[in-house]
């Protein structure tokens, strides 16, 4: 440790970057100060019933450390074999980030930028037909079967008893008048 007798102020809400030579205490600094301490303070402001399951952590050796705000430390070291693991999910902050932008950001479509919000299916049917010419076609697509095999004989014929006139398989147009023999195995 070759830290002694250094004062330092550090902003806060800021990202701040410790540099030196090899052996210079950076690593003394940033983890067995300052992390350690955000630690320690947090360990502090726990119940004591859950302080009893996590044992005590020893005070770094300071003077002291003034508005500490609570640290995440990610070390140099691989913590997974995993070539995608990322900031996110070592600190398992990533789950915590999809939540909150599933609850409390708002979609935008990827096309035109235009907010997606929720709409009841009239008010779709009514959009649909505002936004097209009168008498002008158009074809409505929904899947009903993905990735996988099969003829899917006996669905072709009930779509084509509930009115459906055509399908799409694997990207083409048919028509259910056609006769259509599908691979099973495909």
């Amino acid at each position: 440790n070759n830290l002694k007798n250094i004062d330092v102020i550090i902003p806060r809400n800021k990202l701040v970057v410790i540099t030196g030579v090899s052996g210079s205490g950076k690593s003394s600094l940033a983890m067995d100060t300052l992390y350690a301490e955000g630690q320690r303070r947090f360990l502090e402001s726990l119940s004591s019933y859950a302080r009893q399951f996590l044992g005590e952590m020893d005070k770094p050796d300071v003077d002291s450390i003034e508005g500490l705000s609570p640290a995440i430390a990610i070390e140099q070291k691989p913590l997974s074999k995993n070539p995608r693991s990322t900031v996110g999910t070592v600190t398992e902050i990533y789950d915590y980030y999809r939540l909150l932008f599933a609850n409390v950001g708002i979609p935008h479509c990827p096309n035109c930028g235009k907010e997606i919000k929720p709409q009841t299916p009239q008010q779709i049917i009514e959009q649909v037909l505002s936004s097209i010419e009168e008498n002008q076609k158009f074809v409505i697509k929904a899947p009903v079967i993905r990735d996988r095999k099969g003829e899917y004989k006996d669905l072709l014929q009930d779509l084509k008893k509930q009115g459906f006139v055509r399908v799409e398989i694997d990207g083409i147009q048919y028509t259910l008048d056609e006769d259509l023999s599908m691979d099973k195995n495909i």
